[in-house]
């Protein structure tokens, strides 16, 4: 029992005894020169920095983490910024609702639902009101988004032509993700890309290879800019980057054969990206029965074809299905 006693003495000495010492070494902090701040001190830097943004209209970004109702009816988009949470009303969203296939129904509902998939994105916005007793904020992206228009696309540079013009690449912001299409934002300018114009290979489902928060690089192919209101932008990713599609049609072989997936199904033509990096097309499939989309299956080519740059032939087997039902 005693010696129980004496080793607690003893463990509870060495624990601060090591403490003592952490504590003269001092906590490492990120500027190696600097002094950790305390939690409320840097709160306040961050409130202070918020409201001098309030102040000049700065443009500031933030990554969209909520979509709410509040009880008062309004409904808000939420950034959280720097520990506080920013608002921003759904009207000073400024989300393009061309092409979302719901032009009857009501506009909050609208842009409420395309704002959902934008969850995770990072949108800029500028503080249009704050209160000090509550430390609540209420921001535009609207406000930010023509700002950056009328910087990107109305000023000119130095070469006499704006920022942004046709055929140049800029980089752009993944603010949405469909299996077959992707919403970018450029420069202030939202669009909306079908996923064969964002990569030279064929995809199954955009969210593989793309996801909300990403930067992308997109050639400017069209630009219509009568005011920073009416303002739209057509771009492609795929021709930002290098076509590798004619190198890879060279490592075919007629006759040869060949693991590919099913990206898509188009009265009875099957559209098949192949493992080594080629699209092919199959019109015809010599299995039990037909395979679907998302499957894997052997490919035999039968003709390459210069022209449009994909592989011809015949679908041989069925690898492996996909098995979620709804895909069939």
């Amino acid at each position: 029992m005693a010696n129980q006693k004496e080793e607690e003495v003893r463990t509870s000495k060495e624990t601060a005894r090591e403490a003592l010492q952490a504590g003269a070494m001092g906590i490492l902090t990120v500027d190696t020169d600097g002094q950790p701040r305390p939690l409320r001190e840097q709160e306040d830097v961050n409130w202070h920095e918020l409201t001098n943004a309030f102040r000049t209209r700065k443009i500031l970004s933030g990554m969209l983490g909520g979509i709410e109702k509040l009880e008062s009816g309004w409904v808000v988009a939420v950034i959280q910024y720097k520990g506080y949470r920013v608002i921003i009303p759904m009207e000073e969203m400024m989300i393009n609702l061309e092409g979302d296939g719901r032009e009857n129904a009501d506009t909050v509902n609208r842009q409420t639902r395309l704002a959902n998939n934008m969850l995770g994105a990072e949108i800029d916005f500028i503080v249009r009101d704050m209160d000090q007793k509550t430390r609540s904020i209420v921001a535009s992206r609207k406000e930010a988004m023509l700002r950056k228009r009328q910087l990107f696309y109305f000023t000119e540079g130095t070469d006499g032509h704006p920022m942004v013009r046709p055929g140049r690449i800029v980089e752009a912001r993944v603010i949405a993700v469909a299996p077959k299409a992707v919403r970018l934002e450029v420069f202030g300018v939202e669009c909306s890309l079908k996923a064969r114009d964002m990569a030279w290979e064929w995809m199954v489902d955009a969210n593989d290879k793309f996801a909300n928060g990403d930067i992308v690089l997109v050639k400017v192919l069209k630009m219509t800019a009568e005011s920073p209101e009416n303002t739209r932008v057509e771009v492609s990713a795929k021709e930002a980057q290098p076509d590798t599609n004619r190198e890879n049609l060279m490592r075919l072989r007629r006759q040869g054969k060949y693991v590919g997936k099913i990206t898509d199904v188009y009265k009875g033509t099957y559209f098949i990206h192949l493992n080594n990096g080629v699209n092919a097309v199959a019109h015809s499939c010599n299995t039990a029965s037909l395979p679907g989309r998302k499957d894997e299956v052997g490919f035999v080519v039968t003709r390459i074809n210069d022209e449009t740059q994909v592989a011809e032939g015949i679908i041989t087997r069925v690898i492996k299905r996909n098995m979620r039902s709804e895909e069939h």
